[in-house]
């Protein structure tokens, strides 16, 4: 049995390496990466790594070269020159009004200038931290390493609130500037958020940032690779299938299954979410652990208001200027790719388009049951319910019952879904019978409008076809048509044909047919 610690939650290089904490020993990317060149940015998802990225680059460059005995850093830094750091962490603060971010920046210029100085004619926050940029370089005698983790909460936080979205940028443009105005004084700069957005709207003029978000050579800088799990955690992979009952090898596939998967560049290979990782080392259980710690709610509003069907994130095809964009109106996708709920599947090079998807089972269904009460009457209490109700009835035979259950999945539609309620309409079906399919076989395809779906148990085989404003007699008359059932007939389940009417009046189904 095996007692290491797990740094779960804990992003501070020096107490992970103090306190004897398991560590994925990153410093050799490190080292490239200071060595390489001087301004950087990098997108990540939350809960990835990127904050103690950034604590790790500050221990580096405060000299503290013996929190790096015995790791890669260790045999490649000889100098260890020790440098002022500035570093400035904006996922502490909650900002939800004018002077949010104003008090938060306030607050960390005040903590700097109590070190290195103030200046008389420093009024604004920019002339402010350029002033202590400036000063600190020359009381030390060496360039200034600056470190801004989450640099674009702001900006996440405002989504759907213009005022509060022009006033932060308005705030962040000229503060970020510095990066650009202060070179002579700088030696090295790193910027970590979630998405790209900020990067054009709020710095559109700080164009030195070298973005490695897709850079091949930095794809594990955060995030755990098979490699290291290998060379990391072989002790608890044994351990991990010990308490599940399984082999070694159905454990290292389900892991994979459930946390591997995240493809920041075409054709690369996978990365690990590290905290669920851990966590599944340090409870011997499989969970949705990242999932658990909180989906921001912006993401679904973004999906909301451009009334974008969900069925497209299963196979969703975009080019590079769309996935590195900033946060738009009538482009959600960069945003839902850069924060960690989709990735890269494959990519097209004749035509430059990438293929995105959920990149693992953990992902998949928490998303998914994320979403149902956004799109439902059920809240997060009860949809889960609900979903087990609807399975059983699926799996004893009952298809009136689950008809009648999918009947309340769509009442009370609220009226701003009317004008696109064929979207909505596909959306509740595309969540119902994904979350289904988590339980049992079920197989969701559509086309313009209409939905063929096939779902199998152990016992029943349902084909089911939807119309929207047509009628049930139309719908099974198609599958009767277009021999949908046919694959099945020499199956020896109990085969159900299901023809269904959606009605755009009553806004829910209108009949159903089953054969």
């Amino acid at each position: 049995m095996n007692h290491r610690i797990y740094p779960i939650g804990i992003q501070n290089f020096e107490k992970i390496r103090k306190s004897g904490y398991v560590y994925v020993d990153k410093t050799a990317l490190v080292y490239q990466l200071v060595k390489s060149g001087s301004y950087y940015f990098l997108s990540r998802p939350r809960r990835f790594g990127k904050s103690l990225l950034i604590s790790t680059l500050e221990a580096y460059f405060q000299g503290k070269r013996e929190l790096f005995e015995g790791l890669a850093m260790e045999k490649l830094e000889q100098d260890w020159t020790e440098r002022p750091v500035l570093h400035l962490d904006l996922n502490i603060g909650r900002y939800d009004a004018l002077d949010s971010l104003d008090k938060i920046l306030d607050n960390a210029l005040t903590e700097w200038e109590q070190i290195y100085g103030t200046g008389i004619a420093e009024k604004t926050l920019a002339l402010r931290f350029a002033g202590i940029v400036r000063r600190a370089c020359m009381l030390t005698g060496q360039r200034v390493a600056i470190l801004i983790d989450e640099y674009d909460k702001p900006m996440l936080q405002a989504i759907g609130n213009e005022e509060l979205q022009h006033e932060y940028r308005n705030a962040l443009k000229p503060f970020y500037g510095v990066l650009k105005t202060m070179d002579g004084c700088i030696e090295f700069a790193l910027l970590t958020g979630v998405t790209k957005f900020g990067k054009v709207s709020v710095s559109s003029d700080l164009n030195n940032l070298n973005d490695i978000s897709m850079d091949r050579r930095y794809l594990s800088l955060c995030g755990i690779t098979e490699k290291e799990i290998h060379e990391n955690f072989e002790e608890e992979l044994h351990e991990l299938a010990a308490a599940q009952g399984a082999s070694y090898k159905e454990t290292c596939t389900r892991l994979k299954e459930c946390y591997d998967g995240y493809h920041f560049t075409y054709n690369s290979e996978g990365i690990y979410n590290p905290f669920s990782l851990l966590n599944t080392f340090d409870k011997k259980e499989f969970g949705n652990y990242w999932f658990e710690t909180g989906t921001p709610t912006y993401l679904v509003e973004l999906l909301k208001r451009n009334h974008y069907n969900l069925e497209r994130m299963a196979h969703e095809e975009t080019d590079s200027d769309v996935l590195n964009s900033i946060y738009g109106d009538e482009q959600p996708i960069p945003v839902i790719f850069q924060s960690g709920y989709l990735t890269i599947k494959s990519y097209d090079k004749r035509f430059g388009l990438y293929r995105l998807g959920f990149p693992n089972l953990e992902v998949e269904e928490g998303f998914i049951r994320f979403l149902m009460p956004f799109y439902t009457r059920f809240n997060k209490m009860e949809a889960p319910f609900e979903i087990q109700k609807f399975v059983s009835e699926v799996e004893k035979g009952q298809p009136d019952a689950f008809l009648k259950r999918l009947q309340s999945f769509f009442a009370d539609t609220p009226y701003e879904l009317v004008k696109d309620l064929e979207v909505h309409y596909q959306n509740v079906l595309f969540i119902v019978f994904k979350l289904v399919g988590f339980y049992t076989q079920a197989e969701y395809h559509t086309s313009e409008g209409r939905v063929d779906l096939v779902v199998k148990t152990d016992s029943y085989i349902y084909v089911m076809e939807f119309k929207l404003d047509g009628t049930a007699e139309e719908a099974i008359r198609q599958i009767e048509e277009k021999h949908y059932a046919r694959p099945f007939e020499a199956d020896p389940r109990r085969l159900f044909k299901i023809g269904v009417n959606f009605c755009n009046q009553t806004r829910n189904i209108e009949k159903w047919i089953i054969e």
